[in-house]
């Protein structure tokens, strides 16, 4: 019996992917970074099942290291009380040494803050992708919206006219 897979090789069901659909709303992504996070083993089990959020969670540079804070990640119900884990503590991100030292050059320079889009897994692992992002105004997200809904009606006029 075969299972289905996705492009890293491993089962859908196994993987799924948590998206932080708010910050694409309050942010404009300048640039997208994969790290990789430091979790413990209920941490994993939970992200399996995909009970995270990223609402509201932010990455921040200290002391030459990234860490990820309030992302949530609920208990493991499996596990005992006294095996589980903290839901919002800071989580480490991994990354090479350049990598950290050219990404806290750009937050100098820029006013700029590092958003986490999603969480997924990749060949077994648990990876982040963090933003590199600048904050949009009320006007910027009004303007945002105006275009989607213009995109969408423009593909409702146009899967019309196929249909006719």
């Amino acid at each position: 019996m075969s299972k289905s897979k996705n492009s890293q090789g491993e089962d859908k069901k196994n993987a799924p992917t948590i998206q932080n659909r708010r910050a694409l709303h309050d942010f404009q992504v300048i640039k997208k970074i994969e790290a990789g996070i430091e979790l413990k083993g209920s941490e994993v089990k939970s992200c399996r099942e995909g009970k995270v959020q990223l609402v509201d969670s932010f990455a921040i540079m200290e002391k030459g290291e990234l860490f990820l804070h309030k992302a949530h990640i609920s208990e493991y119900k499996q596990s005992g009380p006294h095996f589980n884990h903290l839901p919002t503590r800071k989580r480490k991100l991994l990354l090479h040494r350049a990598e950290l030292r050219k990404l806290e050059q750009e937050l100098k320079v820029a006013s700029t803050t590092l958003v986490p889009l999603k969480i997924y897994f990749s060949k077994g692992n648990v990876k982040v992708e963090i933003a590199l992002a600048k904050g949009k105004n009320k006007g910027d997200k009004r303007e945002a919206l105006k275009k989607k809904e213009e995109t969408r009606a423009l593909a409702q006029a146009k899967k019309q006219a196929q249909r006719e």
